[in-house]
């Protein structure tokens, strides 16, 4: 259970800080919900908070998860298929699962792949997609402004 001022993560959408906790009827059902404002893009999402686990709603890392990640961000790229939709399926799979580590590992894959052979528009969303993902956890877990997360990202993705 979460409460009013969590820092939370919401797979395939990032980290948030929860405002409210609200009961609402929706299509003739009562129900309780986090509200969560996404700092990046300025979004808020309702999640039911009956249903936290099969989202994948998680706290967001500690310091030492933050340096791992930037370990990860720093290591070399780890086999990827050389078919695009096999490539492009695994990892759309990493990100969904919410792992911090194994979003890192995407947008490390990704900005390498471009760098060597460029991407497709397809991967190209992905890596903006994983990477803003990854930029929003970043933000809360190290109380920095995105600004200053995706010039640490660059400079480690360099």
């Amino acid at each position: 259970m979460f409460n009013v001022g969590d820092k939370v993560v919401y797979p395939m959408h990032g980290a948030g800080v929860i405002e409210a906790i609200e009961e609402k009827e929706i299509l003739g059902r009562r129900q309780t919900y986090y509200v969560m404002k996404l700092p990046i893009g300025d979004m808020k999402v309702m999640i039911p908070t009956g249903n936290v686990e099969g989202v994948g709603l998680r706290g967001v890392i500690d310091g030492d998860q933050v340096q791992r990640v930037f370990e990860i961000l720093r290591s070399q790229k780890t086999k990827m298929s050389s078919n695009w939709n096999r490539r492009y399926r695994a990892n759309l799979e990493k990100i969904r699962s919410g792992d911090i580590f194994e979003v890192a590992e995407v947008v490390r894959n990704l900005a390498i792949r471009d760098k060597e052979k460029g991407l497709s528009t397809g991967e190209r969303k992905m890596l903006d997609n994983a990477r803003q993902i990854l930029v929003s956890e970043l933000v809360l877990a190290q109380g920095i402004k995105e600004e200053e997360a995706n010039s640490l990202l660059d400079s480690m993705l360099a």
